[in-house]
């Protein structure tokens, strides 16, 4: 078990590690359009080519998406409870209690641990989370509400393409999806490479709160997504999925959105570090939940 556990996560640990040490040595390394790259190209062809080619049909995808929602929005619930007790404001604290790392981290952690199966059941689940980090996210951070411009951004349109080929049984032609394949299989090194390189460059402070709501994050994460698995009595590789996806850390793009509209930066910073470390902590204990 031991050998196994260590097989899924050190490829995590040191592509992780590479961007993080590449950072710190102070090698060239261009976030931005790395991160514009994999956003808006690698990850729409990897989710097109994966559910494309998956075994997956209409009524598994809808299953996903059901666990992922309804973990979703307890999450949200027991998140806004936790956030109101504590007197702290929502339009920092909410979008990084709620929305964690499903790609970055969960895609790889999944696919390593579950194969062919985990990738695919991890994108529909981060599919489902894109959406509403997209949309509903942006508008908790920004006070400005939803923007219909939304529905363009690459990796909604291509899950809107993807689950058009699931339900209608569509398949590319070979020429056409060995190219996106090829493309989308850079997307996970790139992810983790990237998530490194931002976690070198997060100044952190403000840490006891950090801490505290990075911790928060992981309880509130893991318990309701072990409660919805025993609840819906999920077994196999969908189980598996949604427990590690659920109590994945803050997603680096939460600390974009705070920047991007000088929402607590410094806080959320805080919880991205802090929750990645607490996470790659707990990884054993929760992968031997999940095999």
């Amino acid at each position: 078990m031991l050998l196994t556990l260590w097989n899924i996560i050190a490829p995590v640990l040191f592509c992780a590690g590479l961007g993080y040490f590449w950072a710190r040595a102070g090698k060239p390394f261009d976030t931005q359009m790395v991160t514009s790259l994999v956003t808006t190209v690698t990850t729409p062809c990897l989710i097109v080519a994966t559910l494309g080619k998956t075994n997956l049909d209409m009524a598994a995808l809808t299953e996903v998406a059901g666990v992922a929602l309804t973990v979703m929005f307890l999450t949200l619930a027991l998140a806004a409870l936790a956030i109101r007790i504590s007197g702290q404001p929502f339009r920092i604290f909410l979008p990084s209690l709620a929305f964690p790392n499903t790609g970055n981290m969960g895609i790889p952690l999944c696919m390593l641990a579950f194969g062919d199966a985990g990738l695919a059941l991890s994108l529909a689940w981060m599919m489902v989370y894109s959406v509403f980090h997209f949309s509903m996210g942006m508008a908790i951070v920004s006070g400005k509400g939803f923007s219909l411009s939304l529905l363009r951004h690459p990796i909604l349109l291509s899950v809107f393409l993807a689950v058009t080929m699931v339900g209608f049984q569509l398949s590319l032609p070979e020429w056409l999806y060995n190219t996106v394949s090829l493309i989308g299989d850079v997307t996970i090194p790139l992810m983790l490479i990237t998530l490194g390189v931002s976690l070198s460059q997060l100044k952190v402070h403000h840490v006891g709160k950090g801490a505290g709501f990075a911790a928060l994050r992981l309880l509130i994460g893991f318990t309701m997504g072990l409660a919805v698995v025993e609840m819906l009595d999920l077994q196999g590789p969908l189980r598996g999925v949604a427990l590690i996806e659920s109590t994945m850390p803050v997603a680096v793009f939460n600390y974009l959105l705070a920047r991007a509209f000088k929402r607590g930066t410094e806080e959320v910073a805080a919880m991205v570090v802090f929750s990645t470390l607490m996470a790659f902590l707990i990884l054993p204990f929760l992968l031997t939940l999940a095999l």
